[in-house]
C-alpha cells in the first residue's frame, strides 16, 4: 500500500504541485478544477488515457480549466480511493478513463451526488444526473477499418480477431468491420472470429488466443487483419507483424505502442478523445451539463505505403459516416 501511495503522489505532483493537499481554491465557485484518474495502463498508453489528458491540458492552456491534475492507478483496487481524492480536494469534475473504471465511477457518482463525473468509454443505461458517459461509435470505427482492409487486400480475403461478442462494443467493432469491407467491395471474403469460448479470467488479456487466431486467419489466405480487444488484440497484431501481413489496430495507436512488433500496423481506428474532452470542458464551464456525449471517429496517420487514393477514399467515407449519409446498419446490441 505504501508503494501505491507514493506512486500516486508523484503522478499528481508531476502535473500540479498543489494537488496532493486539498487546495482551498478548488472549493471556490469561480475556480474550475478537473482531475483525471486513469486505468492501470498509465498516462502514456498511446490511447484514451493519453488523449484524455491532452484534451485537459489544452483546455487548461486555453483558460477553460483553472487547475488540472491526474492520478495513474496502479491497481484496480485503488480506483475508488483515487476518485475520492479529487472529491475531497474540491475538484468540480472527475474524469475517469477506460472501461475498467466504469463500476468504480458509477458507485462514486452515487456516493458523491454534488460532484460531476465523466466516464471515458463508459456507457451507462441508468442516466445518473451527475455522470456523463462518453462513448464512441465502435460500429463506425470497425466500418472504417473494414473499408480500408477491402482496399488493401490482394487476396480478396480479410479477417478480424476480436474479443467476445458478448461485449456489445466488441461486437459492434467487428460486425462494423464486416459491413465496411462488404460496403467497399461485395466480392471480398470476410472472416470474423470472436473469443467466445475463452475463459472470463483472460478477458482482454488473452494474447495467446489473439496470436493463434491471427495465424488461423493467415492460413485461410487472409492478407489484412483487424484486431480489437485490448491485450487479446495485441497477440493478433504481433502474429501479423511476424509474417509481414498488413494489420489495422483499434482503441489506441497500436503501431507506436507495440514498436517493432507493430511494424505491420498501417493505422489504428479510434475515437477523437482529445477534441471531445475539450468540447465537454467548455460546456461544463458554461454550466451546461449533458446527459451523454458521443465522440467522433478518427484514425492514426496511415503508413506511407498506403496510397493517396486510398486515404482520400477513407476520408470521404469518414465524412459520410459523420454526416449520417452512410449508415453501418449495425444495431446497438447483438441480436
Amino acid at each position: 500500500m505504501r508503494t501505491r501511495l507514493v506512486i500516486c503522489f508523484w503522478a499528481i505532483t508531476l502535473s500540479s504541485f498543489t494537488a496532493c493537499s486539498p487546495s482551498p481554491d478548488c472549493f471556490r465557485e469561480n475556480v474550475f478544477c478537473v482531475g483525471l484518474v486513469t486505468d492501470t495502463r498509465s498516462l502514456n498508453d498511446f490511447g484514451i488515457n493519453h488523449d484524455t489528458w491532452a484534451g485537459l491540458e489544452q483546455s487548461h492552456a486555453d483558460g477553460v480549466i483553472d487547475q488540472i491534475a491526474y492520478i495513474e492507478s496502479v491497481n484496480p483496487k485503488d480506483f475508488k480511493k483515487n476518485i475520492a481524492f479529487f472529491v475531497d480536494a474540491g475538484y468540480d469534475v472527475i474524469v475517469t478513463s477506460g472501461i475498467g473504471l466504469r463500476d468504480a465511477t458509477l458507485r462514486s457518482a452515487d456516493l458523491y451526488p454534488d460532484s460531476v463525473f465523466i466516464g471515458m468509454n463508459q456507457p451507462d443505461d441508468e442516466n445518473r444526473p451527475n455522470f456523463i458517459p462518453v462513448t464512441f461509435p465502435e460500429d463506425q470505427m470497425g466500418f472504417l477499418a473494414g473499408a480500408l482492409a477491402a482496399q488493401l487486400t490482394s487476396s480478396k480475403t480479410v479477417g478480424a480477431a476480436c474479443e467476445t461478442s458478448g461485449i456489445a462494443s466488441m461486437w459492434r467493432y467487428c460486425e462494423g468491420f464486416r459491413a465496411g469491407a462488404i460496403y467497399m467491395d461485395a466480392s471480398v471474403k470476410v472472416f470474423v472470429i470472436y473469443r467466445d469460448n475463452g475463459s472470463s479470467s483472460n478477458l482482454f488479456i488473452d494474447d495467446v488466443w489473439g496470436y493463434e487466431t491471427a495465424q488461423e486467419l493467415i492460413d485461410n489466405n487472409v492478407d489484412v487483419i483487424f484486431a480489437a480487444g485490448g491485450g487479446t488484440a495485441v497477440g493478433a497484431l504481433r502474429a501479423a507483424g511476424e509474417v509481414k501481413i498488413q494489420a489495422i489496430g483499434a482503441e489506441r495507436d497500436q503501431a507506436a505502442a507495440l514498436g517493432v512488433e507493430g511494424s505491420s500496423v498501417v493505422t489504428s481506428v479510434l475515437g477523437e478523445t482529445s477534441s471531445t474532452v475539450r468540447e465537454l470542458m467548455r460546456s461544463l464551464r458554461d454550466g451546461n451539463v449533458t446527459e451523454e456525449k458521443i465522440g467522433s471517429v478518427g484514425y492514426v496517420p496511415f503508413d506511407k505505403l498506403v496510397s493517396k487514393e486510398v486515404v482520400q477514399e477513407i476520408d470521404h467515407l469518414l465524412a459520410g459516416l459523420e454526416k449520417g449519409e452512410i449508415k453501418t446498419n449495425i444495431p446497438a446490441e447483438k441480436p
